[in-house]
């Protein structure tokens, strides 16, 4: 059994953040489940350039609003608590915070717990799986 506290992240390495935002990384790869999972929050106003070319992501709102546009398309979705949406096709995307946006996500595979992204929006594997 794993039980942990958003207060148990908060202040330690894996609360990872950016300008944009804040990621608390509940389960990580050292977890051994298959999947990461994360409490983020995007900070209102900003804009985050994302590719997940490596990973699939599902996240799941439960506070404030946001855009998501996806690149290949030029759609854009309008994303409010208790909306999911899962980028299963590795979508190249913008994500937009009207709002202070937080979202409960999960990543395939798991993440290590320091990424970052980098200038392509992508988070990068390990080298043992890359």
């Amino acid at each position: 059994m794993n039980v942990k506290s958003l207060e148990d992240i908060i202040g330690t390495e894996n609360e990872v953040q950016d300008d944009n935002w804040v990621s608390r990384r509940l389960l990580l790869r050292e977890d051994n489940v298959g999947f990461s999972l994360h409490d983020t929050v995007l900070y209102e106003g900003t804009e985050t350039y994302i590719w997940y070319k490596n990973h699939i992501e599902a996240v799941y709102c439960i506070e404030g609003e946001a855009e998501i546009e996806t690149l290949k398309d030029g759609k854009k979705y309008q994303i409010k608590p208790g909306t999911m949406y899962c980028l299963d096709g590795n979508e190249k995307h913008y994500l937009r915070a009207k709002t202070d946006f937080r979202v409960v996500c999960v990543f395939n595979p798991a993440l290590v717990g320091d990424e970052v992204h980098d200038e392509e929006g992508v988070y990068k594997l390990p080298a043992d799986q890359a």
